[in-house]
């Protein structure tokens, strides 16, 4: 659907973001008055805006600044606009949000305006994808590496150290009235249906069905070949040769049970400890995302 008049608008940067610098050239060239905070001021930044009456809140940033900005507009008639500023984008890619900078700010104040999903874990909103076990081993590491060397060789080390450190846990899944239970070594939930094969496992399926997607990897091995596929995959390169069996389900809602009260869950990239269970669920149009026309239609 399209909105009839431009909504009134605020912008935010995230001035701690890699591509910063960037980010706040095409801002200012597209003529967007905005405001630079750090990511522990963003939320509440983002709420006082709203307070004071914008309809629509622009946010530059990787996935985990736009998830910040999404949990406070969800379900609500707040439209959100992106600039894709971060280093893998995926949300912004699924929605035909253009990674170019300078067309994203031109996009942020038009009028096109869809619907789009969002996951959560517990209470906690996710755009892309949620993990638990060795996916979450893996972005730790590369947290701790990265503070030293490139973001790339941060990731190679990091797949090294997971795959040298890879744990299984005890994992009961519930969903539709079914309860099953699992050794595992990584749980994987996708927002929307994701390919299962090499070289786009993990990507969202275009066109593809709504639901949560959920992955369950079991025993050592297999997620061994599980973690380094999805960590090749992030970075844009081939991370096995051949891919593990794995369950995987496509659901509504489904409660996770680890036997431990809480555990590092990962979101979009970020990890937050929550309290088990961990209760998932889709919830359907709960964004209103400002989005490129279709090709054609500019």
């Amino acid at each position: 659907m399209a909105t009839q008049t431009a909504p009134k608008l605020k912008a935010f940067l995230n001035a701690a973001g890699g591509s910063a610098d960037k980010a706040r050239e095409a801002l200012t060239k597209a003529g967007l008055d905005f405001e630079e905070i750090q990511p522990a001021e963003l939320g509440k930044r983002i709420k006082q805006a709203i307070d004071d009456g914008a309809k629509r809140i622009v946010v530059g940033g990787g996935d985990g600044t736009i998830a910040t900005a999404a949990s406070i507009v969800a379900k609500t008639d707040v439209e959100l606009a992106i600039i894709p500023a971060g280093t893998l984008n995926h949300f912004a890619k699924d929605h035909n949000i253009p990674e170019d900078l300078e067309k994203a700010a031109l996009i942020a104040g038009a009028r096109l305006v869809i619907r789009a999903d969002a996951g959560y874990a517990n209470d906690s909103l996710f755009l892309n994808t949620s993990s638990i076990g060795a996916y979450v081993t893996f972005v730790r590491a590369r947290e701790r590496f990265e503070k030293y060397v490139g973001y790339r060789i941060a990731s190679f080390l990091a797949v090294i150290r997971t795959w040298a450190r890879l744990r299984t846990f005890t994992v009961t899944l519930e969903a539709k009235g079914e309860k099953k239970e699992y050794r595992s070594s990584m749980v994987f939930i996708g927002a929307g249906e994701r390919e299962l094969k090499l070289p786009t496992l993990g990507n969202r399926v275009k066109n593809g069905r709504s639901g949560l997607h959920v992955m369950i990897v079991q025993g050592r091995g297999r997620g061994r070949l599980f973690a380094l596929a999805l960590a090749g995959i992030a970075e844009g390169t081939k991370g096995a040769e051949k891919l593990p069996e794995f369950d995987d389900f496509l659901v509504d809602s489904c409660r996770i049970d680890l036997t431990r009260s809480h555990s590092l869950i990962g979101l979009d990239g970020e990890l937050k400890e929550m309290r088990t269970p961990l209760d998932y669920r889709i919830e359907r149009d709960a964004l209103r995302l400002v989005v490129a026309p279709p090709e054609g239609d500019e």
